[in-house]
């Protein structure tokens, strides 16, 4: 740390700072918030974390080190580091769009919501996260589903050029031309590589979006168990249509509710693919015409910061008999779990068609082929609670629920393999789920860039490649 702060001045904060406390503050969960690294580096540049990196491992590394750009990823020590050095890539918050705009070039510390408060004056967007204080940096390489996925793919297949610093220091740009290697790599291959400091984006025109959430009583879910799977049917899906669907138990007021966040991204007003929906009785709604800016506070608005997080994901086939068995394992968890104070416990679901995972399937490292255009969906447990105290017991339960939904779902012969990183439980293993032959490439590509095994050993936090 003091080498450090010879070499980046003030930009190197300590123990009992106001800068160093309004860091740790601005996590997302309270267990990232409550890690205590030695010092925080925050760089401004490019150049910056180049000369951070280069002191934390020449001649050789000695020092653990984390790196975070929004901090929304919420296990302990996933991107934040006690008793070692943690750079704080926010500063890196610039945002420029080419003059015939058609690429948006992202600092990874800037939010996704600064993002398309930028682009939505401009009648543009590009396929970002979803809440509006999730930074670029995570969902750039983490896979990154978006509202416009359907139509595009992964975030990470929009991205066309990744700015790195590898383990010595060097920056070197991954696209088509330049390390396509590392592109490849990168489109889902997280940290092991290097730091990302800049994602070059494509963007595309973007009007206004007809979206919101609609609340059903769970007494309707036998209604919305068939009117998700014929959503998601491949033959008859929207591309302009996209759809999460949570099924939620607070504790405060000791109910459980069915939440449905729908967008259509061309505008259309009761589009057919919601119709299934409609017909449901719903207890309200906020969908109207508004914009990825209004949709990704209303998203933020529902997380609030400075809470204890955890999620743990699995993806499934969507038939009914899938989307049942998952529920119906939800629900019978629920009384395991409901005198836990705060407690929110959520399982999610989001479709993933053939139209997002196999559009750019051979692109990135994500191992999302071979499906034979089979209907996905993406299963995310989400919880919130409020005391340390229950850390043990909501992973205890947590993992219950998981191999209770992955027995049942086993059974019926529809689970898949596929482990979506960004919702993944720090003790699950997403990057083995892309297969034994993207594995051996990671491993190559790794070895390549970082021969030393910098972000593998000396960078503990996310997930690493494992045979």
């Amino acid at each position: 740390c003091l080498a450090l702060s010879l070499l980046l001045k003030d930009k190197v904060s300590f123990p009992g700072s106001q800068v160093y406390r309004a860091s740790l503050g601005s996590y997302f969960s309270l267990q990232q918030a409550q890690v205590n690294p030695l010092c925080i580096v925050a760089p401004q540049t490019t150049e910056d974390v180049s000369t951070a990196v280069r002191a934390l491992t020449t001649p050789a590394p000695t020092c653990q080190f984390a790196v975070r750009s929004g901090g929304h990823s919420s296990f302990s020590g996933a991107s934040n580091i006690q008793g070692g050095i943690t750079i704080d890539l926010r500063a890196l918050d610039r945002i420029e769009l080419s003059q015939d705009r058609s690429i948006v070039s992202l600092g990874v510390g800037a939010s996704w919501g600064s993002v398309y408060s930028y682009l939505d004056g401009l009648n543009l967007s590009v396929t970002g996260g979803r809440s509006f204080g999730v930074g670029v940096g995570g969902v750039s390489i983490g896979g990154g589903i978006s509202y416009f996925a359907p139509r595009y793919g992964w975030a990470c297949d929009m991205i066309i050029n990744y700015v790195v610093v590898l383990a010595d220091g060097s920056i070197v740009n991954a696209n088509q031309d330049e390390n396509p290697d590392l592109l490849w790599a990168l489109r889902g291959g997280t940290n092991n590589f290097g730091i990302v400091t800049r994602v070059d984006m494509q963007a595309f025109e973007q009007g206004g979006i007809w979206g919101g959430v609609v609340y059903h009583p769970i007494s309707t879910v036998d209604e919305e168990i068939a009117a998700l799977s014929e959503f998601n049917t491949p033959d008859t899906y929207d591309d302009y249509s996209s759809l999460i669907s949570s099924f939620a138990y607070s504790g405060a007021n000791g109910i459980s509710l069915i939440i449905n966040s729908m967008e259509n991204t061309k505008g259309v007003v009761k589009p057919p693919a919601f119709q299934p929906f409609a017909n449901i009785h719903s207890l309200g709604s906020t969908m109207r015409m508004t914009n990825m800016t209004y949709l990704s506070m209303e998203t933020e608005a529902m997380q609030v910061n400075g809470l204890r997080y955890a999620s743990a994901t699995l993806t499934i086939e969507s038939t009914i008999e899938a989307i049942n068995a998952t529920v119906c394992a939800w629900n019978a968890s629920v009384p395991f779990i409901q005198d836990i104070p705060g407690i929110v416990w959520t399982v999610v679901l989001e479709p993933l068609p053939p139209a997002i995972y196999a559009r750019h399937a051979e692109g990135n490292a994500l191992g999302l082929t071979g499906r034979q255009g089979k209907p996905l969906m993406v299963m995310m447990l989400s919880m919130t609670w409020s005391n340390a105290e229950d850390d043990d017991r909501i992973g205890t339960e947590a993992k219950t629920l998981m191999k209770e939904i992955e027995g049942e779902v086993s059974r019926l012969g529809k689970l898949d393999p596929f482990v979506y990183l960004n919702y993944a439980a720090s003790w699950q293993k997403p990057i083995t789920s892309y297969g034994e032959v993207n594995v051996d490439r990671l491993l190559r590509v790794r070895n390549e860039y970082d021969p030393r095994r910098v972000f593998t050993k000396y960078v503990p936090g996310g997930f690493k490649i494992q045979k």
